[in-house]
């Protein structure tokens, strides 16, 4: 495990570099600058500087944010993921994985906006009205993803217990998917449903029961 932890370690160090590089040349760069250039130049050309220096300032901020929080969610999955039976949670890690990419380039894009002098009040207040059609259109959805994840943490069933599903069928748990969960009903049916309907109704666990018996 600590060799696992060192690699992981090691890719951060080297996947940080280039964009740490890049920060401190930046930050060198702009010191030299203000010192020496700034004093020199035209205040309009001066201002065409900053713009591409606050760009590329972003640019860096961002590569490191998202070295560290892959780097995070790297060793979540090897740490704790590769030792729970529930492969829900290896569904989620490459969803995890793009939705702080996507959210650390989206937030990266609406910082350097405005120094290219567009006003980004009527995008944000578009994107906001966007992501609540979209929440409102996946609510279903997203209330299934959210219940899969909290069955995930408080485990009131894993894979291979007999479990009795609020229908009143005896089943056994075959897998506990990001928005629905697979059982084998007594007949060998594949017994499919959403984990909303799980989390909100009662669940007889029988294995868990023998277990506590014991």
């Amino acid at each position: 495990m600590k060799k696992i932890s060192n690699r992981i370690s090691w890719e951060v160090i080297k996947k940080s570099f280039l964009p740490v590089l890049m920060l401190v040349s930046l930050i060198m760069g702009y010191v030299y600058y203000k010192m020496n250039v700034m004093p020199v130049i035209h205040e309009k050309t001066h201002l065409e500087l900053m713009r591409y220096i606050g760009s590329l300032f972003v640019i860096s901020i961002a590569f490191i944010m998202q070295t560290i929080l892959t780097a995070i969610v790297s060793w979540y999955e090897v740490n704790i993921v590769s030792k729970t039976a529930t492969k829900l949670d290896d569904k989620l890690i490459p969803i995890m994985r793009r939705t702080l990419k996507v959210i650390i380039w989206v937030v990266a894009v609406l910082v350097i906006l405005p120094f290219f002098g567009v006003n980004i009040s009527a995008l944000v207040a578009t994107l906001g009205v966007c992501s609540l059609a979209i929440a409102l259109a996946a609510q279903d959805t997203i209330a299934n993803v959210i219940s899969g994840f909290m069955i995930m943490i408080d485990s009131p069933f894993r894979i291979g217990d007999k479990i009795k599903l609020p229908s009143g069928e005896v089943v056994i748990v075959l897998d506990i998917g990001v928005r629905r969960s697979e059982f084998l009903s007594g007949d060998k049916a594949i017994v499919i449903v959403p984990n909303l309907d799980l989390s909100k109704s009662k669940i007889v666990n029988y294995t868990y029961g023998e277990e506590r018996a014991k």
